[in-house]
């Protein structure tokens, strides 16, 4: 009875952690996947590797170092991949730039320095680029209301409910509503053939245009907004997350999922304080086991992938953006403060979030890589002219 009562919460805390995750951002991933045009096949690849290997890289961190390191899926990064469809760039190209963003991962790993480089963007400026790249996703449901108000405002009005009594339930029980509503309405069914998911090697193209508007945007948010909050709420639990061996080995994993369609790989910084907090285990040297457990839970999940994708795709594409709009909310409120907290970043910050949600693109590359090199410049101007 002790055993089982040690083993109790860890596993209610990572399979939470898990599911309610992955409910979260399933339909944004699916989203930025079919923006890049991926067909249905790449995107069932791509959903169970990125899932299957998370869940195993879970597994093996948590138990070799004991601490409770959850690897995830970068959400943030999805919502730049939707920006990055309106480029028109082919899905081989993206998996190319997908391949370039996990060697990035593995060379920050080896090298330091380019971690450390990477933490000397403000982070204002890092959460106005990730703040302008969601933007228009969070306006969706408010729009995709005047279409669907019987399935998009219930939906809301419980996000805003669970948001204030029950946050981390808020976002998964607005994703029911959504897809529940949608399957009743428009009957959607899934055939039993596509159950099952099958793998599917993808041939990457890399393409200068592909890397500079995708890799490198992805490779940035990535460390900016998963890896380095990632392990500073690690750290606030008492943590010390060996960041070397996580960051080769994440980075090496995105490198292998990239040529089946997968995209980056990270820390996770929710999740992980679901994880890493007391009600996974009273004994802080005990909560890996609430990793593991979810590692597990992962699995599980990425079994289901087909079933998954099979039904998203049934859904129309102002419903699936309303529900990645719904996700994105807390992101947005968490980056719009974070982007304008210092009364001296504001200007650089704001400069970075309204090109970033502009859109603009030059050269075949894409908003966010002009936003952060615009709120660079600003931000370098200003230190000049104070000195």
């Amino acid at each position: 009875m002790g055993r089982f009562a040690d083993h109790k919460a860890p596993f209610l805390a990572g399979a939470v952690a898990s599911i309610t995750g992955t409910a979260a951002s399933a339909g944004l991933v699916l989203a930025a996947l079919t923006s890049l045009q991926a067909t249905k096949s790449q995107t069932t690849s791509a959903i169970f590797v990125l899932i299957a290997l998370y869940g195993a890289l879970s597994i093996a961190l948590s138990m070799r170092y004991k601490m409770p390191i959850s690897i995830v899926w970068s959400t943030p990064g999805a919502a730049l991949l939707i920006s990055s469809g309106t480029l028109g760039l082919p899905f081989s190209s993206a998996v190319g730039a997908f391949i370039v963003t996990g060697a990035l991962l593995l060379l920050t790993g080896l090298w330091p320095a380019l971690g450390r480089l990477v933490s000397q963007i403000p982070k204002p400026i890092a959460s106005a680029m990730l703040a302008g790249v969601i933007f228009n996703f969070c306006v969706a449901p408010f729009k995709s209301a005047q279409q669907f108000p019987l399935i998009v405002l219930p939906a809301i009005l419980v996000w805003l409910v669970l948001y204030k009594y029950a946050t981390i339930w808020s976002t998964p029980a607005a994703m029911v509503i959504v897809f529940t509503a949608t399957a009743i309405d428009l009957g959607i069914t899934v055939n039993p053939a596509e159950i099952l998911p099958a793998v599917e090697f993808v041939m990457p193209t890399f393409d200068l245009a592909a890397i500079i508007s995708i890799g490198i945007p992805l490779y940035l948010v990535t460390m900016a907004s998963q890896n380095i909050p990632g392990i500073a709420i690690m750290k606030s639990f008492g943590y010390d997350v060996p960041f070397r061996p996580v960051l080769t080995t994440t980075g090496l994993a995105a490198m292998f999922a990239g040529f089946f369609g997968g995209f980056s790989m990270n820390l996770a910084a929710i999740t992980a304080a679901l994880n890493a907090n007391e009600h996974a285990h009273k004994d802080p040297k005990r909560r890996w086991l609430a990793s593991v457990y979810g590692g597990y839970v992962y699995l599980v999940i990425a079994a289901l992938a087909g079933i998954t994708v099979a039904f998203v795709l049934q859904t129309p594409r102002d419903l699936v953006l309303a529900a990645a709009g719904i996700a994105l909310l807390g992101t947005i409120i968490s980056a719009l403060t974070s982007a304008l907290e210092e009364p001296g970043l504001r200007l650089p910050a704001m400069t970075t979030f309204l090109v970033t949600a502009s859109g603009v693109s030059a050269f075949g590359i894409g908003s966010a890589f002009w936003a952060l090199i615009a709120g660079l410049l600003v931000w370098g101007w200003l230190v000049q002219r104070k000195n």
